[in-house]
């Protein structure tokens, strides 16, 4: 079995400070831990990471953004960001990779039977300023991404897309209608993907609302359970049949987020 995490730390330090990462660790043993918006680079922070592989993608702005891939199987490659002949293929090349790798947001793993792709999707802000950026290039230029991947082995992305897919989402969809990461525009990205074939894992397994990632620290949230789930695995079509669950962790504290996995069967993998 293979366990794959996503998890947005929102600070790597604070998590650390916390004492709640390690602990983390050792209770949930991923084979594959991503990170999204960890504000941090390699050198700034101290964590036992004897049993994985590391490799980070960190913004230019410090304490911004950022991604990292932890693996206990070495991968045969990883590249930050998106490749640099993958981008001219757009209109707004220069911001594509000003997003994937001067703001560390994604990360791609290649593995013998799979890639792994964590992403940290730009947030459209709370005056839609950005959301011109995720629907003229981020999104469909992620989505082109992954499927020119796919033409090689089956993927599997994760991360926090920034994002409620539909009304059971998030626990106030009425009042939420039209904001950020609840926009039509934004729902549609989402839904591209899972046009192209790609599976929203979670959904396998689980119908129905309540089931969240993220909550406001506002208000007592997360303990009455009002938040949104815009934190997602999914995978290839191909890698349907390997899918054996897919959950959410929201025991799991130190962030906003609570981290998402899923647990994959393929032969001959250890």
């Amino acid at each position: 079995m293979i366990r794959i995490y996503s998890w947005n730390v929102n600070g790597i330090r604070s998590v650390l400070n916390k004492g709640l990462f390690q602990p983390f660790l050792t209770k949930h043993r991923p084979d594959v831990l991503c990170l999204q918006e960890t504000k941090a680079e390699r050198g700034q922070i101290e964590v036992d990471l004897a049993d994985y592989h590391e490799y980070w993608n960190s913004a230019l702005k410090k304490g911004y953004s950022g991604t990292a891939i932890f693996a206990r199987q070495k991968p045969l490659s990883v590249v930050n960001g998106f490749p640099e002949e993958f981008s001219r293929r757009f209109r707004f090349a220069d911001e594509l990779q000003r997003d994937s790798a001067g703001e560390g947001r994604v990360m791609t793993a290649e593995f013998p039977q799979y890639y792994v792709v964590t992403v940290y999707t730009p947030n459209a802000k709370d005056d839609l300023s950005r959301l011109a950026l995720r629907l003229g290039h981020w999104d469909p230029a992620f989505l082109a991404y992954c499927l020119q991947l796919q033409c090689l082995k089956p993927v599997v992305f994760c991360g926090d897309l920034n994002v409620a897919h539909t009304e059971l989402d998030l626990a106030n969809p009425k009042s939420n209608r039209g904001r950020k990461g609840f926009t039509d525009e934004e729902r549609l990205g989402f839904q591209n993907l899972l046009d192209a074939g790609f599976i929203d894992t979670l959904r396998m397994f689980k119908q129905g609302n309540g089931h969240y990632t993220w909550w406001s620290p506002f208000a007592n949230a997360r303990a009455r359970n009002v938040g949104w789930r815009i934190d997602y695995v999914l995978v290839s079509p191909q890698l349907r049949g390997a899918v054996k669950a897919a959950e959410i962790h929201a025991d799991v504290m130190g962030s906003d987020h609570c981290p998402v996995s899923v647990t994959l069967e393929l032969a001959g993998a250890s």
